[in-house]
């Protein structure tokens, strides 16, 4: 796909370079595109088993052993896990299993730390909150808190932003020991 697209691309910009229009050029691309997109999805076929996963991630990475480490990985995460495959400094091929989940921006305060040592936030059995909006204003959280205290004492919130007297709120609860809680 990668490789189509970049062929494609190079051939417009020489298309616009000799005089097209790069609009009629461009619509041309999505209409190649979706052309294209329709006739793979056509010729695709369902990967069963462990034998044709490592076949594949064998011929995608070049590499036997590589092959095999993927096809392990998926096996062992299963359908609904997530692999991420990622550059290493050394030259040994390593395969680390996490539990739970990892997110790519941490914490909003380092009070909010489980383990200074690691930099690092742990938190089990916890009720998650998750929202798209900022939250910034007591307002915001109060009755939920005042609701939540009761069920519970582990909280995750994953929103947008947490700030203002909504971050010092549960940093106090949290200091205090009212309840665990961690805002990322």
């Amino acid at each position: 796909a990668t490789v189509l697209a970049q062929a494609m691309v190079e051939e417009g910009l020489k298309n616009i370079t000799a005089g097209a229009n790069p609009m009629i050029n461009k619509r041309g691309i999505e209409k190649a595109t979706d052309a294209v997109v329709a006739e793979l999805k056509k010729m695709a076929k369902k990967v069963a088993g462990h034998d044709e996963i490592e076949q594949i991630a064998t011929i995608s990475a070049a590499d036997a052993t590589i092959g095999k480490m993927i096809a392990d990985a998926l096996e062992k995460v299963g359908q609904d896990g997530v692999v991420t495959v990622e550059e290493g400094k050394g030259v040994e091929l390593s395969v680390d299993y996490k539990d739970g989940m990892e997110f790519d921006r941490g914490f909003v305060s380092a009070y909010f730390v489980t383990d200074a040592d690691k930099m690092q936030s742990t938190i089990e059995d916890a009720y998650i909150l998750i929202t798209d909006q900022k939250v910034a204003s007591l307002s915001d959280l109060i009755q939920f808190l005042e609701n939540f205290v009761k069920i519970s004492k582990s909280l995750v919130i994953i929103a947008d932003e947490v700030e203002g007297e909504a971050l010092a709120t549960l940093v106090l609860n949290k200091i205090k020991g009212t309840f665990n809680v961690l805002a990322i």
